[in-house]
């Protein structure tokens, strides 16, 4: 009989939330222990670790009397209780807190295997990149981020088993965005003139929820830049860090250094009109040239450069047809040729993000047993 694996799930946001509702459907769940918010965890008792939290009815647990509730814990504190579980432990972290990536080694040395969302471990320094796995390594643990690139899509899976089974991947160049996809797809789309403004479909993808809540943080090309590093490093670049290749944004220069408060966001929405014409006279410039202009990412591994921007293309290429937020990802190999694997799909929400953490905790635990 398998040894009981045990679960620590830290953040109920919007992935959160959809996780839950996903695990709590999963057969042969694993017992869920701790579940954290940001000022709140709650905890199954030791020395039992019985009962379990139960994942459909979390949000009222913690009215749960034989439950243990306690205020915020550190990372410390975490890594501690789960380790003493009498089993192996998994944590999922499905925040984008960069501080709790940094101690996936405190984790992973105990034994306790990651599954995570969260890009800011495996896009931040290449030395913190390097520790999460030698910590791996070292404390048998396993680590599993899928949902970091593409969310649900088979991304980081696909790019891995090219790498594994020796294929030699030359590029990599896609759409990472869901919202800069949609973005672009509504203000310069393919076969129809579109008369919207740059501004005003910035506006209505934060009214529809594709944006960050300060579009900027989209609009600064930082999350894609993530994204690349992260693929970049499998495939066998030591990328120091996102910020070391050329990252064009699409903040104008004079609205960068507005405040990241509530009224500071409004006024960056109220002034971005006035730079509308930066915006048309890009997309016109494509147009005339029969193209139109997407914002991507590419890897040319052989060169050893990444690059995220601006770029025109082809009206029938695949990514000038791209509809709505979908993402698309071209892997450029030795063994496929001219024609490259393409992934493409739903690259952002918080169901097809938790569906790819989901699919990684089930094979964490297929591997555990």
């Amino acid at each position: 009989m398998p040894a009981p694996i045990y679960l620590g799930v830290i953040g109920v946001g919007g992935v959160g939330t959809s996780f839950l509702s996903q695990l709590a459907r999963l057969p042969n769940a694993p017992q869920l222990i701790l579940l954290a918010r940001s000022t709140q965890t709650l905890l199954s008792p030791t020395p039992s670790y019985t009962p379990a939290i139960p994942a459909a009815d979390w949000k009222t647990a913690s009215a749960e009397p034989q439950l243990t509730k306690s205020g915020a814990l550190t990372p410390d504190e975490i890594a501690a209780y789960l380790s003493s579980a009498p089993g192996r432990s998994i944590l999922v972290d499905n925040t984008s807190d960069p501080a709790l990536a940094s101690s996936y080694p405190t984790f992973l040395r105990r034994g306790i295997s990651i599954v995570t969302p969260n890009k800011k471990g495996f896009s931040s320094d290449l030395s913190l990149w390097k520790e999460i796995f030698a910590a791996a390594a070292e404390g048998n643990a396993l680590v599993y981020h899928e949902s970091t690139v593409g969310a649900g899509l088979p991304v980081i899976s696909t790019l891995r088993d090219l790498v594994a089974t020796g294929d030699e991947v030359t590029r990599i160049e896609g759409v990472f965005s869901g919202t800069l996809s949609f973005l672009f797809n509504t203000f310069a789309p393919v076969g129809a003139a579109s008369s919207a403004k740059w501004s005003e479909v910035v506006a209505q993808a934060k009214e529809l929820g594709y944006t960050e809540p300060d579009p900027r943080d989209d609009l600064n090309g930082m999350d894609v830049a993530r994204k690349l590093t992260i693929l970049a490093r499998i495939a066998g670049l030591e990328v120091q860090s996102p910020d070391s290749f050329p990252i064009e944004s699409l903040i104008p220069k004079e609205l960068a250094d507005v405040p990241s408060t509530a009224e500071g966001i409004a006024e960056f929405m109220k002034r971005l009109p006035e730079f509308d014409g930066q915006m048309t006279v890009i997309k016109e410039g494509a147009e005339k040239e029969g193209k139109v202009v997407r914002f991507v990412g590419s890897v040319d591994v052989g060169a050893k450069k990444v690059r995220v921007g601006l770029e025109k293309f082809d009206k029938d290429s695949a990514i000038a047809g791209l509809k709505g937020s979908d993402n698309i990802i071209s892997f450029y190999t030795k063994r496929y040729g001219a024609n490259p694997l393409i992934v493409q799909g739903a690259g952002a929400g918080g169901d097809v993000t938790a569906m790819g953490v989901s699919a990684d905790l089930i094979k964490v635990i297929q591997r555990l047993q």
